[in-house]
């Protein structure tokens, strides 16, 4: 599939919003977003919502890989997935293979805790088997997260710290040593009431309720407590976010540095919660550079 044409689209999309002093998108926009088909749709679990759209770029590769995982406020009331799709054409039609995850959100059965996290666990294992089919190169991969979205891949990177007995332990998870949050919500513990105020969602909906044997829920789902886990982070915000304001990132970052991971913060000018997710955003070449800096790639 040639993803070119989308990709001009997008850019000559952006250079005009830009040139006339571009709208902050608002929810109605980011829900109409879409792109192109996915190469493959490939099921890692047997509920409808577990599964991985894979996006391959022309040529033979092989391919270095973002891992998307779109947000939503954990639920399903708000888009997810298809809109992704404009973010991973993007994205493939500058050579970046992309693995965009659905998953079972707090309001779907077998969703929330622990469910949404081990969904987390299999989306990655599957796209390990299936590296070599598709000549991915897990060497230069990046996990990028919005909102929620941003959380999950937040806690990808710590979750090898995760203590043995939680149902979320795995002995060897694939590492995920650059991530990308836009507009993430990672902080469980601290950012409680702005997750209630934002998104309307409850801690126990998101890391369960106390019992015997756990009587913290944020020491297996908290990505801010699963550090130092030796990533590097990029939290990407948008300058008019309230839902995810700049302050969050900034508070995350220092603690992530603090203790001893790397963490940068990049603010977009005039974007919105939902600039930071869309490629016919005119902040999409920012977010674009950023990705791209995390795969090692070039910089012009």
């Amino acid at each position: 599939m040639n993803f070119r044409p989308l990709l001009l689209a997008a850019l000559f999309a952006g250079s005009i919003h830009a040139a006339s002093g571009a709208t902050p998108m608002k929810l109605a926009d980011y829900l109409a977003l879409s792109g192109p088909a996915p190469t493959a749709r490939i099921p890692y679990g047997e509920a409808p919502s577990q599964y991985a759209e894979l996006f391959l770029p022309s040529g033979g590769g092989p391919f270095p890989v973002a891992v998307l995982v779109h947000g939503g406020c954990w639920t399903s009331k708000f888009g997810g997935i298809t809109q992704l799709r404009n973010m991973a054409g993007a994205l493939a039609a500058r050579g970046i293979a992309v693995w965009n995850v659905e998953y079972r959100r707090s309001d779907e059965a077998g969703g929330g805790y622990p469910g949404t996290y081990q969904d987390m666990h299999a989306a990655l294992e599957l796209l390990a088997a299936q590296a070599g089919r598709y000549r991915l190169d897990l060497e230069r991969m990046v996990a990028v997260g919005h909102s929620a979205g941003g959380q999950l891949v937040q806690w990808m990177a710590g979750s090898a710290r995760i203590p043995a007995g939680s149902p979320l332990h795995r002995p060897d998870p694939p590492k995920v040593s650059a991530v990308v949050s836009l507009g993430g919500l990672a902080d469980l513990r601290n950012e409680a009431a702005l997750i209630k105020s934002s998104c309307g969602r409850d801690t126990a909906e998101l890391a369960g309720v106390p019992g015997p044997g756990r009587p913290d829920v944020f020491v297996d789902t908290n990505a801010a407590e699963l550090i130092p886990n030796g990533s590097r982070t990029w939290l990407v915000t948008g300058e008019l976010d309230t839902i995810s304001p700049p302050r969050v990132a900034h508070d995350y970052a220092a603690r992530a540095r603090k203790a001893g991971d790397a963490a940068e913060v990049v603010i977009l000018p005039g974007a919105s919660h939902y600039d930071e997710v869309a490629a016919t955003s005119h902040a999409w070449a920012q977010v674009l550079g950023v990705i791209e800096r995390a795969l090692g790639r070039p910089q012009p």
